[in-house]
């Protein structure tokens, strides 16, 4: 297990210095640049003001050296100052990192809670009613737009019943409370949570159905073992493997999904940040947030591999 961990690391680690390759050319070469973004009015008709500026920002110097200085502080976690609010990137990306982590780690666990066990219901009750409804379910889980959701019950739950509130992380004014959090939580992550439990639900009811259908399931039922040993000890272990893909393959993806929730609901993560950093043109908050999300992916793939070799030991070996 531990050279296989080892030869995922040395793996992650090229990527990784490609993805800072690609962040830093596209900001890089995109139109404008801090001069033309932030530069007041009167400065705009100083050429010797708007050259102070490209010097403040280090724009002057050439390419591979402005992505080396930029590299070596972002390796060191400091990815330099919001030129609007003069505030550390790091510390606000890493304030947001954390917001985010509490709304898309509530919505996936809320996902895998109500989504596995019902697809391994569907998959056990195939044809059934109990299938068709919650097939049902599936497919308006997968296909309704989170935001229209958002939308729909923050008017209903939170403006009509006032039953949670319909804005921010926490209530202002007030001392921090765990519960307050929680309060505020429960509305976002239900609605993103609602997508991957549809989304995990029809994985594992597919899942399920091939594997209920091999020879070594019949063979352990002719032995005489119980439904439920059958299905937890032998059909569903084997099932793992598709919906840990799945399950790796959507955290990511619900980073980028919780961008447009943030936006409904006012929650101060990454995704927010992102979008004010792009409203702002502020390229260097930009770089901070994608160098910080890619890694935060690269971590979960990593993750998702050493969860493969221990659901299947037979992967680490190839």
């Amino acid at each position: 297990m531990g050279s296989y961990i080892v030869r995922r690391l040395l793996i992650a680690i090229p990527v990784f210095f490609g993805i800072t390759v690609l962040v830093f050319a596209f900001v890089a070469f995109a139109p404008g640049d801090a001069t033309t973004a932030y530069a007041r009015p009167e400065l705009a008709a100083d050429p010797a003001a708007l050259a102070a500026v490209r010097a403040r920002f280090g724009l002057d110097d050439p390419l591979p050296l402005r992505y080396a200085k930029w590299l070596a502080n972002a390796l060191q976690g400091e990815f330099g100052y919001r030129v609007t609010t003069g505030l550390s990137i790091s510390s606000e990306v890493f304030r947001a990192l954390g917001a985010s982590i509490l709304l898309t780690g509530s919505a996936l666990i809320l996902g895998m809670l109500v989504g596995i066990p019902l697809g391994v219901l569907s998959a056990i009750r195939q044809y059934s009613k109990i299938d068709f409804a919650l097939t049902g379910m599936t497919f308006l889980g997968i296909s309704f737009p989170s935001f229209l959701l958002g939308l729909g019950l923050l008017y209903l739950v939170g403006l009509k019943l006032r039953l949670v509130p319909i804005a921010g992380m926490v209530t202002l004014g007030k001392p921090f409370d765990p519960l307050d959090l929680i309060h505020h939580v429960i509305l976002p992550a239900s609605i993103l949570g609602f997508g991957y439990a549809a989304l995990f639900m029809r994985y594992t009811r597919a899942s399920m159905l091939e594997v209920m259908h091999s020879d070594y399931i019949t063979t352990a039922r002719s032995k005489g073992l119980s439904g439920r040993t059958v299905t937890v000890r032998h059909a569903f272990r084997n099932a793992l493997i598709p919906i840990i893909t799945i399950i790796g393959l959507s955290i990511p993806e619900v980073v980028g999904a919780a961008v447009v929730t943030e936006q409904v609901f006012q929650w101060p993560g990454v995704g927010l940040l992102m979008v004010q950093g792009v409203k702002d043109r502020d390229f260097f908050l930009i770089m901070g947030v994608t160098i910080v999300l890619a890694i935060v992916v690269l971590v979960v793939n990593l993750i998702t591999d050493i969860v493969y070799a221990g659901a299947d030991p037979r992967i680490r070996y190839r």
